[in-house]
Formats: C-alpha cells, sequence, structure tokens
C-alpha cells in the first residue's frame, strides 16, 4: 500500500481507502448489504494497509459508524483515519434551491450529530468531520463557522470537509474562502473529470486534501452493467440507472473497453485513472466483498498509468448536469 498526504492536515493516508456507503444499508442507499461479512471485509483492508475509512451516519442510520467503531476496537495498534459526515435536518441529497442554512445544517443540528457519531463509533474525537450536501450560497453564514469552530476547539473533531453535490465540482469555493474548510470529496472519475477544470489547481495551491468518491460511477464504470440490468425498488440505483441514464452509460462503457489493457479489468483501471492525478489524496471504492478489498487494494502497487494511455481516457469525459434522479 503506498501512502498520500492530506493536504494540510499532513496525514499519510493510504491512496486507496475504503467507502462505507455500500455497507452501510438504510433507506436511499444499496441493497445486498451484509453485517456479517462487513467485518471481514474492513479487517482485510486494515491487514492490506488501508488506514482511511470514510462513513457517515446516514449509511444505515449510524450503522455503518458501528460497524467502523467496532473495527477501531479490535485494531487498537493501529492509526485508522476516521472521517464521517454531517446529514442535512431536512433528509434532502442535494439541498433544493431554496433551502436555507436553518433548514440544512443549523448549529445545533452540526454539534448534535457531531456527538451521535461520536458516540456511534466509540470515540473522542473524529478526524474528519464532513457537511454531507453543501450550498455555497451558506458560506458567509457565521453560524456554520462557529459550530465547527467550537467542535474544535473542543477537541472533539480534527480536519472539517465538504462532500459537494454530484457534478458540482466548484460548489465549494466561496467556502473554501473561508480558511475552514481543509478536505473536498468529489465525484471524480474516468467519465466525471470535472474537477480537474478548477477545484484541482485551488486544492494543490492551498493544501486542501481531496477525497475521490464514485470512482466506478455507481457501477458503469466496473463494465458489469448491460441495457437489461435491474436493481430492487429500494436500491437507490434503480433511480440511478433510469432510462435515461442507464442506456447512456452502458454504450460509454462499451467504447471504453477496448482501452483497458490486457489482464486489467475495467475496475482496476478506472482506479488508475484517478490515482493518476496528483492532487487526490485517496480515492474511497465501496468494498462489500473479501475479492473486492483485495483487488481495489491491490492497484496501490506504485505503478504509474501510462501517460498516452491516460490521455485516451481523456477523450471518455462526460459533462453532465444535476437532475431529479443523479441524487
Amino acid at each position: 500500500m503506498r501512502y498520500r498526504t492530506m493536504g494540510r492536515l499532513g496525514w499519510q493516508v493510504s491512496e486507496v481507502g475504503y467507502g462505507m456507503w455500500g455497507i452501510g444499508g438504510g433507506p436511499g442507499g444499496f441493497t445486498g448489504w451484509d453485517y456479517d461479512t462487513a467485518p471481514g471485509c474492513l479487517d482485510e483492508a486494515v491487514e492490506l494497509g488501508c488506514n482511511f475509512f470514510d462513513t457517515a451516519w446516514v449509511y444505515g442510520r449510524g450503522v455503518s459508524e458501528q460497524l467502523l467503531g467496532a473495527l477501531l476496537a479490535r485494531h487498537p495498534d493501529r492509526r485508522l483515519y476516521v472521517a464521517s459526515k454531517i446529514p442535512p435536518l431536512n433528509r434532502e441529497w442535494p439541498p433544493r434551491p431554496e433551502d436555507t442554512l436553518d433548514e440544512v445544517f443549523p448549529p445545533g443540528h452540526i454539534r448534535e450529530f457531531t456527538y451521535r457519531s461520536l458516540e456511534n463509533l466509540g470515540v473522542d474525537r473524529i478526524d474528519l468531520m464532513q457537511f454531507h450536501v453543501w450550498e455555497d450560497r451558506w458560506a458567509k453564514d457565521e453560524r456554520w463557522q462557529a459550530a465547527i469552530t467550537e467542535l474544535r476547539a473542543e477537541g472533539v473533531i480534527g480536519g472539517v470537509g465538504i462532500s459537494v453535490n454530484r457534478w458540482e465540482p466548484a460548489n465549494c469555493f466561496a467556502a473554501l474562502d473561508t480558511g475552514l474548510i481543509d478536505v473536498i470529496q468529489v465525484i471524480y472519475n474516468i467519465f466525471d473529470q470535472a474537477p480537474e477544470d478548477e477545484l484541482f489547481g485551488r486544492a494543490a495551491r492551498e493544501g486542501i486534501g481531496i477525497i475521490a468518491r464514485v470512482p466506478f460511477d455507481e457501477g458503469s464504470l466496473t463494465g458489469a452493467l448491460t441495457r437489461t440490468t435491474t436493481f430492487p425498488e429500494d436500491d437507490w440505483r434503480a433511480t440511478y440507472f433510469g432510462p435515461e441514464n442507464l442506456g447512456p452509460s452502458v454504450e460509454r462503457a462499451e467504447r471504453l473497453r477496448a482501452l483497458v489493457p490486457e489482464g486489467m479489468t475495467m475496475a482496476e483501471l478506472a482506479l488508475r485513472f484517478i490515482l493518476h492525478h496528483p492532487a487526490v489524496s485517496t480515492v474511497i471504492p465501496g468494498m462489500r466483498r473479501i475479492e473486492h478489498v483485495r483487488a481495489n487494494l491491490a492497484v496501490s502497487d506504485g505503478r504509474p498509468l501510462d501517460a498516452g494511455l491516460a490521455a485516451r481516457l481523456r477523450e471518455h469525459r462526460w459533462d453532465r448536469v444535476p437532475t431529479g434522479w443523479s441524487m
């Protein structure tokens, strides 16, 4: 496993981290989670050198955080970095155009859910606490600024981050202007390359850590989807891969297949593309089976992506705008 610096926070984090949405379960998430399998997957990741774990209260309404807390207890000798997220009060992902800070992140709510996460995790301090949605028109409101400043002063959180909305990588610049945000979590993959336009350059200049999420575009960049793929109604991918998106996603993945080198899977190629960019501190694929853990973490082997191949992959950029189904 290779490690990168998480911006100005200075942490040395595994360049392949663990995204825990898929193992948390609960409404609005993925189906097929297995709470009996999850601990073994997490333990295997630690043994292979993974030290960065990204969770959120909403992943199973605290269950994912509890699974991570149990992992920390099983490995007291390891330095494992914990990132969680404060859910929006109104449970809207992403926020609606008219939503106010009072409806999404009032100060009392920020404090309440920070302490809920501390309890679920069984820790006294969360390394990175993130806002789970964001709208930059809230940035100048001093109430959220005061809330996180107080939590930091109390020692219960370390860094502060924002998980920016899908396909809105610049919707955090005003928040960065405050100097209070240390890390941005953003969707970045072969299709979604827009963070390279402005965000990554600013992050490099200002020492902002970058967490790349959704490396496989919810599954299309594994090459496993077909035009007839369906998901259970309570799996959010049933909405994401609806009629407007499934066909185009499969078509683009099929065009990409010709570029996958012999002996490499499309999923591996997807991860190597992300790690090719030096602004990325860590990428957090979801991993619900041991074989996923081993395959994804094996990508952190120090072998750089061929520059010519990286250039050809950039031709597969797909610029999209948020819609009702994109969350």
